[in-house]
Formats: structure tokens, C-alpha cells, sequence
């Protein structure tokens, strides 16, 4: 809660200059009872029609002031809850981006969705609120009371009876509604990945005829998000009834009591209205009290939540620079072992070297743990065992904006935004043009030049107007254009007939030929031309070397190769 708070610190002369306007405001709107009972009780016996007007002017004037001193300071409130939202919203966003990819795993997507989103919007509405409603109920309701203990001590005496009640409604309630709130923000995380489940893989669900079952599912976690706001919800709307039903009994015993009182002649029928003005203003600031801890609770539950990521620790480290071995080797995995969920290995054992502008390809099963090299390599996670060098130098010891720089990268699930074509395969890079020209026709986008206004063609999200091998002859164009050191391509090619793809490898061969390529495959023919082949299996390494040695030395390999080749020499 603090460090969310803490970003109000900028704001606070600004807070302060309207918590002035809205203290002004509020004191004006409490002294109107008061002039209303001076007029009764004095000036309308006397019939002094001149000092009623000119009260009665005053009460006007009183009332526009207070009227825009509020609408001012409430202004001002919005302006900076929303100034010190969109900086935690900012700053959140940012954290996210650092993470690294163990980490998000722990928080999940779809909680760091929820975070970014519902939780932010609750913490706005807990500063906007305490800004607005913060500084008015608590004068209101003190300045009421210490008006009424001038105006009448014993009418006031039964009102002070029911606020120690009161105290005690709000404060239980919203000591168990933070813990009900948070519960309530978990279910949402849940149903966020339901929907992006769903959403992804709709295409999926209308070709199986699933929507029934995924209907229900959805139903199971919705009703559960119900069920805990309900729950949340009937403990928080305890506090308005029993508010109501306590400061009504006040009220109705402020009556009886005035009654006797005026009929013994002690008090004036003015100082009664203007006592019950008061009681009606001390009900609702006491009932603004009451919405402020349920804003409060359900803000304080998101700014944890919120804390929880902006605390966590800035991904991957570091470590100190190190001058490295000399190496002949580009790129080298020695003895890499691996586990995400640290139960089992995904890999275990892995070692291999690269030299400069050498291709491997990596081969298996589904699961087998080709994808994990990639993310390796990348440093999206941190190896358990064993070393990976580049240059013979540790990748942990090189900066992540240096390292990522290296890189061309198609991944197996990337996407494209809405967009150009230009600017999807320049990509915020700010590559000059013919760069982007060069990485789309070795990448064999030909396709390009056939469509309306060719590069500035726009695309739609996630490229739904293209074909899936128009697809990714694109995402391979962005991971070409900006010549990288180390070309990744993870299952990129698999939506590409033979002949194109036997033209990109022919293309990759010619024009980046100093470029260091990795090539995760599900078809032989796709790595049959490199220089060294990883046939994986349960995450370790069943075969190594090249393809007529592959042939020879693992069985797993030949079996691939006759499935999918017909046994047919090459």
C-alpha cells in the first residue's frame, strides 16, 4: 500500500492546495443550518424583514460558493487521481516487460492482465474518492457534531450514543472485506485466462463443435467470480442498513426529545430544524464514511496485489563482465540441464558449439525440448546447470539489451499487429528501407509487390487477412531485417510448401551467410543442409551430427526421415 501511496508524492502541494478549497467549501456548507436557525429563531418572531433578507442573500451566496469550491476541489481530485494512476499503470506495465519469463509463469498472464487493468482502475478509484470524499465526510461529520454540541448539548448527546455502534459496523466490516476482495481478484485472474483461452483458440472450439462445453466451463469460473463478489458484496452492504437503522432510531429520538423541549420552552423550533439539517448532513457524511471503507477495501486489496509485482526482483541478473576465453566457437552449450517447474528435466546434458555462420537443426517429438534451447539461449530463463557461451563469453554476464540485439527470432506462436506490412517487419527498429526490402525477398515474400500499395498494405491484428505462409514469411522477414548475429527460427517454415521452403534455405545460405542460424524443425528436409543436427528426445540428446551421419548412427532419426521422406536417397 505504501509504495502505491508513494506515488502521490509529486502531487502533494496540488492535493494540499485543494484539500484547502475543499475544507473551505465544507465549512461554508455547515454554517447554512446555523443561518437558517438564526433566522427562525430570531429575526421571524421580531419580523425583521430586512435582516431576513439579507441572511437570506448570505445563504445564498454561501451556498453557490460551497457549491463551486466542491466542483473545483472534485475536478482537481479526478486530475491528479487519474495523473497518479496512469504513472503506477505506467510503471506496472514497465515492471511487467522486466520480468523474466520464470517469473511471469509464477504471476501467470492473465493475472498480470488483471493487475494491469481492474486493480489499477480500483486504486483509482480509491485515491479519487479518499481525495473527494476523504476530506468532506470527516469534516462534515465532525464539524456537524461540534456544531450541534453548540447549538444543543443534550439533543446532541443521543447522537454521540449511536456513533460509538457505528464505529464498530464499519470498522469489522472492512477488516473482513480486504481478505474477500483479494479472493474475488484471484477468481477474476482465472476468468481473464478462461476468456484469452477461449478468444485464442476459437477457430479450435467452432471446428470441434465445442462451444456447449466451453460454455459451461466458462460458467463454472464465472459463477465462482459471482459467488466470492456476492460474498464480498452482502458483508460490505451490511454497513448501509445497519447505519441507516441506527441513525434513524437517533433521529426519531432527536424529535421526541426536541418536542419536550420546545413545549418546556428550553430550545427554539429553529434550533431543532437546524438540528435535524444536521443530523440528516452527519447521516451522510457517516454513510460516505461507510462507501470511502468499502472503496478503501477493495483499493487496498488491488494495491497489494499491484506491490506484489512492483516489489518482485528485476528479472534475470547481470553478472559482473568478464573478459571471456578466447573461443572458436560462436555459440556453445556445455552440459546445459534445465527444469521449469523444477520437478523434472526438461533437458539434461545438452552440449554442442557453433561456429560463425554454421546452421543447426534441432529434431524430436512434441515436448522433447527444442523450444527450451531457444528460450536458453535467449535468456528468458537461467540454465540449472552447465554453462551457455557466446564468444566464449557467459550470456549471463551480457546486458539483455545487448544480448536480445543478437538475435533474429521467429517463434512458433508469434504474431503480427495491425499494422502495415513495413511497419510489421520493421517493428519500432527504424530500419532504413531497403533493409526491410532485402530481409522480405530473402525471406521469399514475394508475395508483397501483388498486394495494394505493396509494403504500406495494411495488415489486420494478428494478420488474419494473410495466409499462414504469407504469415510467416513475414514474421521470417522481421527477424531478417536488421542483420542479426544469430538468426532463430523455431517451427518457422512449417506452413511453407517444399519449393519455398527449399528457396528461403537457399536464399539464408547465400545472403547471411555469416549469420549464425539455429533452425527447430518438425520436417527432415528443413535441416537436411546443416552443418550439425540434434535429434532430442525427453530433453537429451539421442543423436548428433550431421544428416548422412544421423542416417548411420540414430534409429530415431532414420525413422523420421522414412516416414516423411519415403526412405528415398538424397
Amino acid at each position: 500500500m505504501k509504495r502505491v501511496l508513494a506515488y502521490a508524492k509529486p502531487y502533494l502541494a496540488q492535493m494540499g492546495f485543494q484539500f484547502f478549497i475543499k475544507f473551505s467549501a465544507t465549512i461554508i456548507e455547515l454554517l447554512l443550518p446555523w443561518m437558517l436557525s438564526v433566522i427562525l429563531d430570531r429575526f421571524v418572531p421580531a419580523r425583521d424583514m430586512y435582516s431576513i433578507y439579507l441572511w437570506g442573500v448570505l445563504m445564498i451566496v454561501c451556498a453557490a460558493l460551497a457549491l463551486v469550491g466542491n466542483v473545483v476541489a472534485n475536478r482537481m481530485a479526478t486530475r491528479t487521481s487519474r495523473e497518479i494512476t496512469r504513472a503506477v499503470r505506467h510503471d506496472l506495465f514497465a515492471k511487467t516487460m522486466e520480468l523474466s519469463c520464470a517469473q511471469a509463469d509464477g504471476f501467470t498472464i492473465p493475472s498480470l492482465i488483471s493487475r494491469l487493468t481492474s486493480d489499477t482502475y480500483y486504486v483509482h478509484q480509491m485515491i479519487d474518492r479518499m481525495q473527494r470524499l476523504g476530506i468532506r465526510a470527516p469534516i462534515l461529520l465532525l464539524g456537524g457534531v461540534a456544531v450541534t454540541m453548540a447549538l444543543e448539548p443534550v439533543l446532541t448527546l443521543v447522537l454521540i450514543g449511536t456513533l460509538p455502534l457505528l464505529a464498530v459496523v464499519v470498522f469489522w466490516v472492512s477488516g473482513r472485506s480486504v481478505p474477500l476482495y483479494a479472493k474475488t481478484q484471484q477468481a477474476l485472474d482465472h476468468m481473464v485466462r478462461k476468456v484469452q483461452e477461449n478468444m485464442v483458440g476459437v477457430r479450435v472450439v467452432k471446428a470441434l463443435s465445442k462451444g456447449g462445453y466451453e460454455r459451461a466451463r466458462f460458467d463454472e469460473i464465472n459463477r465462482e467470480v459471482a459467488q466470492r463478489s456476492a460474498r464480498a458484496g452482502a458483508l460490505t452492504a451490511v454497513t448501509g442498513p445497519v447505519m441507516n437503522l441506527l441513525l434513524n432510531l437517533g433521529l426519531t429520538l432527536v424529535i421526541v426529545v426536541g418536542a419536550y423541549r420546545v413545549n418546556a420552552g428550553v430550545t427554539g423550533p429553529g434550533k431543532i430544524i437546524a438540528f435535524m439539517s444536521y443530523f440528516t448532513i452527519i447521516l451522510n457524511a457517516l454513510m460516505m464514511v461507510s462507501r470511502l471503507f468499502d472503496l478503501y477495501s477493495k483499493g487496498a486489496a488491488s494495491a497489494r496485489r499491484i506491490e506484489e509485482v512492483l516489489d518482485a526482483p528485476g528479472g534475470l541478473p547481470v553478472l559482473p563482465v568478464c573478459e571471456g576465453e578466447q573461443s572458436q566457437y560462436h555459440i556453445e552449450f556445455r552440459n546445459v540441464g534445465f527444469s521449469y517447474h523444477k520437478k523434472y528435466e526438461n533437458l539434461s546434458g545438452i552440449s554442442f558449439a557453433l561456429r560463425r555462420g554454421e546452421t543447426l537443426g534441432i529434431i524430436g517429438p512434441t515436448g522433447s525440448g527444442k523450444t527450451t534451447i531457444l528460450n536458453l539461449l535467449l535468456r528468458f530463463y537461467d540454465a540449472d546447470t552447465g554453462e551457455i557461451l557466446i564468444d566464449g563469453r557467459p550470456i549471463a554476464s551480457i546486458p539483455k539489451p545487448v544480448l536480445h540485439t543478437m538475435f533474429g527470432v521467429t517463434f512458433q506462436n508469434d504474431f503480427l499487429y495491425a499494422g502495415t506490412i513495413a511497419e510489421n517487419i520493421d517493428f519500432g527498429r527504424h530500419l532504413p528501407h531497403d533493409d526491410v526490402e532485402r530481409a522480405a525477398h530473402a525471406a521469399q515474400a514475394e508475395f508483397i509487390a501483388g498486394r495494394d500499395g505493396g509494403f504500406g498494405a495494411e495488415l489486420t491484428s494478428k494478420g488474419s487477412n494473410l495466409s499462414g505462409g504469407q504469415k510467416q514469411r513475414l514474421l521470417i522477414a522481421r527477424a531478417l531485417a536488421a542483420d542479426p548475429q544469430v538468426l532463430l527460427l523455431d517451427d518457422s517454415s512449417s506452413a511453407l510448401d517444399y519449393k519455398t521452403d527449399a528457396l528461403l534455405r537457399q536464399s539464408l545460405a547465400r545472403e547471411y551467410a555469416d549469420t549464425t542460424t539455429i533452425i527447430v524443425a518438425q520436417r527432415v528436409s528443413a535441416i537436411m543442409q546443416a552443418n550439425c543436427i540434434l535429434m532430442l528426445d525427453e530433453g537429451r540428446i539421442v543423436g548428433s551430427g550431421t544428416h548422412d551421419e544421423l542416417l548411420q548412427s540414430c534409429a530415431a532419426y532414420h525413422e523420421i526421415y522414412d516416414i516423411q521422406m519415403g526412405g528415398e536417397a538424397q
